[in-house]
């Protein structure tokens, strides 16, 4: 999720129906911290990739990279994202009432059912940012399966770095043994992650 991602797709040109539904929400709602337009097109991207695999991700929040992600889905995915907030996680299954491929469940971010994926989005929990512990990729991602984690500042500089220190997170998942990571720049100011699981 990030500050102001809601606000970025106001005007966006070629906006996704389900997407435009679910910043509809999230602008009613005063929900501002939706994934940003940018990390959207790279989720549809590599959501198309997975066939007709599992899709899952931590942090529906109003489900604007939920429906990034089902717009870009193949025929027979499945997705599943997790939302902590009851009453959000019930209002985003409004906005997927017709997409019965979709499944949004309340609870943390370890409670997301259907694992192993072959493609999770790790946007409200899992990614080991600040004190709290990253999930174990052998756990939750199928063998060749994609791991995504956005919201970063682009890396300017060999180690990266977070708050004038090596950016331990970043670094957590760049050197993973059994991942092959990258970082990519979606903007100027943004980075994501994405790394494939060796098995």
């Amino acid at each position: 999720m990030s500050a102001g991602g809601t606000a970025a797709h106001v005007g966006l040109a070629e906006t996704p129906p389900l997407v435009a539904a679910a910043v509809a929400l999230a602008r009613r709602t005063g929900f501002g911290c939706s994934c940003r337009p940018e990390q959207g097109r790279l989720l549809r991207v590599l959501a198309g990739g997975v066939g007709a695999g599992g899709i899952g991700e931590t942090g529906t929040g109003c489900g604007v990279g939920l429906a990034w992600l089902a717009s870009g889905a193949a025929p027979g995915a499945r997705l599943t994202s997790v939302e902590r907030d009851a009453a959000r996680a019930a209002s985003a299954r409004k906005v997927f009432a017709d997409r019965p491929e979709v499944t949004i469940v309340t609870g943390d971010w370890r409670d997301l059912p259907g694992g192993p994926f072959d493609l999770l989005v790790l946007d409200g929990g899992g990614q080991g940012k600040g004190t709290a512990e990253p999930l174990d990729p052998a756990d939750w991602v199928r063998p060749g399966g994609l791991l995504v984690i956005d919201d970063f500042t682009p890396m300017t500089g060999w180690p990266p770095v977070h708050e004038d220190r090596p950016d331990a997170t970043r670094l957590h998942w760049l050197r993973h043994p059994r991942l092959a990571a990258a970082e990519l720049r979606i903007a100027p100011d943004s980075a994501t992650i994405v790394a494939t699981f060796l098995g």
